[in-house]
């Protein structure tokens, strides 16, 4: 019997399986925006104590990842929060209830659990961009209900680097992320191409989120103007749905159940793809940086 939360997110769960995405309106509370606003601010000033990447996450890696070619005290290029929920209340309190959680559990639920979290930011200038890929051959699980949500921490115009979806794409083949024996984290040239004509622009208020399926493919282009753009990007799977892999942004809240009940089952479905490599790199910004020089 389906719950009038559902009946009434019917019309955006029909376009998510039409497209692999929808965008939801205020999905954080306006405390909640402020609090992870703040937290992050207070992370960007510290980052200028620093010259290259720093901190430490559960696989020895930092969890603060800068761009060393741009970063300075002036203009701070840090780019990526590993894990900020395990070290950060206001971070927690999202992973664990959202408007956009609800929307998960509607789709893949009723039992949801937390897979990833991350902050991804493009401070002004800072040159940061990400190449067309696929989310789930960074993640294969036994099967594919996973569910990428992205909070707009700013307001997101097509001028500072929002997100680029490819509609229907999650209905399509798995694309390989090798090249030339190095995992570069990105598609082919040629697929991008092929598909980029395709993609749309995410924009929306602060607040918002895009609710995209891991399977979605996607990127997006450098921050041109002079505002920040920040996003909170919270991975969810169904609780039923196994990795088959070691997590990459390993953390102790890996499993923590948000909606529903644990079961114990697994539930597996059918398909094929090539297995990631671990990341010896801060973050898979580092990964993309391979591209240009495996491609050549």
């Amino acid at each position: 019997m389906q719950t009038k939360n559902t009946l009434k997110n019917q019309d955006l769960i029909d376009q998510f399986h039409r497209d692999g995405y929808i965008f939801l309106e205020k999905a954080l509370t306006e405390s909640q925006l402020l609090a992870v606003n703040n937290q992050l601010l207070s992370w960007v000033d510290e980052s200028k104590l620093h010259s290259e990447s720093f901190g430490k996450i559960k696989d020895g890696r930092p969890r603060f990842d800068v761009d060393t070619k741009s970063h300075s005290a002036d203009t701070p290029a840090l780019r990526r929060i590993t894990s900020p929920a395990e070290i950060s209340d206001s971070c927690l309190d999202v992973v664990k209830d959202n408007s956009a959680l609800d929307l998960v559990a509607d789709i893949f639920g009723p039992n949801i659990k937390h897979w990833t979290n991350k902050l991804n930011l493009k401070l002004p200038s800072s040159g940061t961009e990400v190449k067309f890929h696929q989310d789930f051959p960074f993640e294969p699980h036994s099967n594919e209900d996973i569910m990428t949500v992205l909070f707009f921490l700013d307001d997101v115009t097509l001028e500072n680097g929002p997100l680029e979806v490819v509609p229907g794409s999650h209905n399509g083949p798995l694309y390989s992320l090798w090249h030339d024996g190095v995992f570069t984290g990105a598609v082919g040239s040629e697929i991008e191409l092929a598909n980029k004509g395709e993609a749309v622009s995410c924009t929306g208020r602060a607040g918002s989120a895009c609710l995209m399926h891991s399977k979605l493919l996607h990127g997006s282009s450098s921050n041109r103007t002079k505002f920040p753009r920040s996003l909170y990007i919270v991975s969810y799977t169904a609780e039923d749905a196994i990795p088959l892999t070691e997590n990459p942004l390993p953390s102790d809240l890996d499993g923590m159940i948000v909606r529903g009940i644990k079961t114990d089952t697994v539930r597996c479905s059918s398909y094929s793809v090539e297995l990631p490599e671990y990341p010896k790199e801060v973050s898979f910004f580092g990964q993309q940086d391979k591209t240009k020089s495996s491609m050549m």
